[in-house]
């Protein structure tokens, strides 16, 4: 192996240790958050580091058949945020503004 190769495969199983430390740092985020929106947000983050694993696997084996999986994980990841968000901010409301929608919405 030349220079450049042996660097590249250096930087590649780095890359790969530091994607597999992050995921069991957030395994540890998501059983043990005190919130449920510590562990949404925990499960978002653990969607990008899947995307970054497949990434890094992609780029190691020089193979773009992971990019169009990449991409939907990143897209179903913004809308469970979204979803979550939106439940929060609806739950989250103060109970004066829930009792006049409530009544609104009856009418």
């Amino acid at each position: 192996m030349s220079g450049p190769e042996t660097v590249d495969r250096v930087l590649m199983t780095a890359a790969v240790v530091l994607v597999v430390v992050a995921g069991a740092l957030l395994l540890v985020r998501i059983s043990r958050g005190p919130s449920m929106l510590d562990r949404a947000i925990a499960l978002d983050v653990l969607a990008a580091v899947i995307i970054a694993g497949l990434g890094a696997k992609s780029a190691f084996a020089r193979d773009a058949f992971y990019f169009p999986i990449m991409l939907v994980l990143a897209f179903l990841g913004f809308t469970g945020s979204v979803g979550i968000a939106r439940f929060i901010a609806v739950r989250d409301k103060p109970l004066s503004r829930r009792k006049s929608a409530a009544k609104e919405s009856q009418e």
